[in-house]
C-alpha cells in the first residue's frame, strides 16, 4: 500500500489499531487536548503532504465533542496538505433524523453529510446507515459496509434448528426478509406502534409463527432497548423457544443494559461500530469487530480495486 496514513480520533484509538494491524501499518501520529477554556487542539505529528489521509472517528458519548475533535482533525490535515481526506464513521451520527417527519424539524443528518464536506472531507466510508438514502446526501463518495454477513456467519455457526426471523415492525420487514432467504427459514413480524419523540413503542401482536421456535431479531441498531423488549414480550407470550437478537449498532443508551439483562434474550450480538464501555458488558452481550471489514474497504480504496464483492467476504 502506498502513500497512506491512518489516523485515529481520541475514542476510536482501538478500533483503529485492529485495522492497521490488518494492513500491517503502523498508526499515524496525532495528539490531542483542550485548553482550559474548553477549546480542542489538535496536531498531526508527521507529514501528509500528498497522502491518502483516512481520520476514524467513533460516536461514543458525548457525540458532540466527538464531532467538533473529527471536524478540527480533518481541517488540521487538510492544511498539512493532504491528497485526499477520508473519514472513517462506522456509525454515522444523527442517521435517525434523516428526513422531516414532523413541521420544524432539522434533518440532522444531511447537515452532518454538509458539514463533513465543508471540513474538508473527499470520502466518507460508514456502515449499515439507518437510512440507505443518506448516501445521497453527499456530494463526495460515501461507501456504506454492512455487518450483515458477519452477523449471518456467526449465527451460521450456531447451527440452530426450527429458526423464525423477527421483524421488530414493518419498516424492518425487508431486512428480515434478507435474513431469512439466507437462513431459508420463515419470518415473523411484530404489529408495533410508536408513540411521539419518547422512543416508546407499543407492540401487541405477532404476525407469524413463532410457538417452539428460535426466534432472532436483527435490526440496524439497538438505543434504549425499548422496542427490542417490547418485541421479546410478544414473542415470549406466544412461546417462542429461545429468543436472540442481533444489530449493528449497539447504542445501548439509558436503560437499555437493564432492560436487557432482565429480560428474556439469550444473546444480543453487536459490532464494534460504537465502542462498548466496560461497565456495559455483561454476559449476554456478545461484540464481534468489523474493524478487518473496515481495513479491507481501505486496501482496495488504496489500490483503486473495487468493493463491490467485498460484502462476500465477510
Amino acid at each position: 500500500m502506498e502513500r497512506i496514513k491512518i489516523f485515529a480520533c481520541k475514542t476510536a484509538e482501538k478500533f483503529t489499531e485492529e485495522i492497521c494491524n490488518h494492513l500491517g501499518l503502523p498508526m499515524g501520529k496525532i495528539t490531542s487536548m483542550k485548553f482550559k477554556n474548553d477549546n480542542n487542539f489538535v496536531q498531526i505529528l508527521e507529514t501528509v503532504r500528498e497522502q491518502d489521509v483516512y481520520i476514524v472517528q467513533t460516536t461514543q458519548p458525548p457525540v458532540n465533542e466527538r464531532l467538533m475533535e473529527l471536524f478540527i482533525t480533518i481541517d488540521a490535515v487538510k492544511r498539512a496538505s493532504a491528497r485526499n481526506i477520508n473519514v472513517v464513521l462506522p456509525y454515522f451520527p444523527y442517521s435517525r433524523s434523516d428526513k422531516k417527519d414532523q413541521p420544524r424539524v432539522p434533518v440532522t443528518a444531511k447537515l452532518m453529510a454538509q458539514l463533513l464536506e465543508a471540513a474538508g472531507a473527499t470520502r466518507i466510508i460508514t456502515c449499515d446507515l439507518h437510512n440507505p438514502a443518506i448516501q445521497a446526501y453527499f456530494n463526495v463518495n460515501c461507501d456504506r459496509l454492512t455487518a450483515e454477513y458477519l452477523l449471518e456467519d456467526y449465527f451460521k455457526k450456531k447451527e440452530l434448528e426450527d429458526m423464525v426471523i423477527v421483524a421488530t415492525d414493518a419498516g424492518s420487514s425487508k431486512k428480515a426478509y434478507k435474513y431469512s432467504e439466507f437462513f431459508k427459514c420463515p419470518i415473523a413480524l411484530i404489529d408495533k406502534r410508536r408513540e411521539g419523540n419518547d422512543d416508546r413503542a407499543i407492540a401487541s401482536t405477532v404476525i407469524g409463527d413463532v410457538t417452539n421456535k428460535n426466534a432472532i431479531i436483527f435490526d440496524d441498531e439497538i438505543d434504549t432497548a425499548g422496542s427490542m423488549i417490547e418485541t421479546v414480550k410478544v414473542l415470549e407470550r406466544y412461546k417462542a423457544k429461545s429468543i436472540y437478537a442481533a444489530c449493528t449498532h449497539g447504542v445501548l443508551s439509558g436503560p437499555a443494559i437493564e432492560r436487557i439483562k432482565n429480560s428474556a434474550i439469550k444473546e444480543l450480538v453487536i459490532t464494534n461500530t460504537i465502542p462498548l464501555p466496560e461497565e456495559k458488558k455483561i454476559d449476554k452481550i456478545t461484540v464481534l469487530s468489523i474493524a478487518p471489514l473496515f481495513a479491507e474497504s481501505i486496501r482496495r480504496i488504496n489500490e483503486a480495486r473495487s468493493l463491490g464483492d467485498l460484502l462476500k467476504m465477510c
